[in-house]
């Protein structure tokens, strides 16, 4: 078979598969704005908002691997419904008690903690089911690419549903994000290519980079923990950016260019031969980030603000902490100056990157 994205789609099963799992992941592209919304609302706080978003980030990242390594064990069947009921139960329950503000703080974080522990790991099954659904090869590795780009997709998607229920109420986005969850779970388990092959765990579902060599551990752990804090950070200053230019609602344009320039910056990087090595890559990249992010604070626009959300991007770990850290500061420090400081890790961090590259003998073309 040719590998092409229509070879990988008119595969046996792979639409009913992809399809039902694509909508249940739209649901972590409307929950997160949605949360971020709801929470500033009931709590009047960005401390509190950030420092239960951060608790919602902890749980989902850190539980991940628990989550798969059930999965492998006890099968897809028999854990992702469990996982996707108490998921849902808790969003159902946020939705409840962020609707009108005056519940506890505590209560809220509980019930956040809760749905984060039990956030089902979809992207991760469907990135393992593609082993069996295709023969291998380069269709694989194409699939795997086309993953990729849906799911920053859906990060488009997802901002701009949560933005439209945010009209009526944040809650409501709350809501829509356990719907999309149950029925896209549900979906994709009852397809007859919901049967991953012996031997490929889940825990471990192994995605080629675009480049075709990987970056040292440690240069990765530190782009990734250092982007994640400021892009961390990013969802709560949007927030607090849109409502002192008093429009709330284009927060979910700003989510919406993000998403939409990582995966155009995703699919250009893809195209390219890259001579220099990983470790200068991420150098030159993290610092971009943080310049980027560091300009956006003086924005004259919310306009402005979505035109220097596109040359930024998104990784998920680290977030928790920039979001914990930025919400005390904005409400003790100028808005422009939170967004300097929440730019302010990715400096030290390409410093770090660039000064530590090793020189070392090209590969031989393949």
């Amino acid at each position: 078979m040719p590998a092409s994205y229509a070879s990988v789609l008119r595969a046996p099963h792979v639409l009913r598969t992809f399809g039902p799992a694509l909508l249940g992941r739209l649901s972590y592209g409307t929950v997160f704005l949605s949360l971020t919304l709801a929470l500033t609302s009931a709590t009047a706080s960005y401390s509190t908002a950030g420092a239960i978003m951060a608790l919602f980030a902890v749980t989902v990242s850190a539980l991940t691997p628990l989550r798969a390594a059930l999965v492998d064990r006890h099968g897809l069947r028999r854990v992702l419904p469990a996982l996707t009921c108490a998921y849902a139960v808790a969003l159902a329950a946020l939705a409840a008690t962020t609707w009108r503000p005056g519940v506890p703080a505590w209560a809220l974080a509980l019930l956040t903690a809760a749905a984060g522990a039990a956030a089902p790991p979809l992207g991760p099954v469907m990135r393992t089911l593609w082993h069996g659904l295709l023969p291998g090869g380069p269709l694989v590795a194409r699939a795997y690419s086309l993953d990729t780009v849906a799911e920053e997709l859906l990060y488009v998607a997802g901002p701009l549903l949560a933005g439209l229920a945010a009209l009526r109420s944040p809650s409501l986005g709350i809501a829509l994000s356990a719907v999309l969850i149950v029925a896209g779970t549900v979906g994709m388990i009852t397809s007859p290519g919901a049967r991953p092959r012996p031997g490929t765990p889940v825990s471990a579902p192994g995605r080629p980079g675009p480049a075709g060599r990987a970056a040292p551990p440690a240069a990765a752990a530190t782009a990734a923990a250092t982007i994640g804090v400021t892009t961390g950070a990013l969802g709560l200053l949007a927030v607090a950016f849109t409502r002192a230019h008093h429009w709330p609602a284009a927060v979910a344009w700003i989510e919406a260019a993000l998403a939409i320039g990582s995966a155009l910056g995703g699919l250009a990087y893809g195209t390219r031969t890259w001579r220099a090595s990983p470790r200068t890559r991420l150098g030159l990249l993290v610092g971009a980030v943080g310049l980027s992010l560091a300009a956006a604070g003086v924005a004259p626009s919310v306009p402005g603000l979505v035109l220097a959300a596109w040359v930024s991007t998104a990784l998920n770990l680290g977030t928790s902490a920039g979001t914990a850290a930025i919400g005390p500061l904005l409400e003790r420090l100028p808005l422009p100056l939170c967004f300097a400081v929440a730019a302010a890790p990715a400096l030290p961090a390409a410093l770090y990157l660039l000064a530590s590259v090793r020189t070392t003998h090209p590969s031989p073309p393949r």
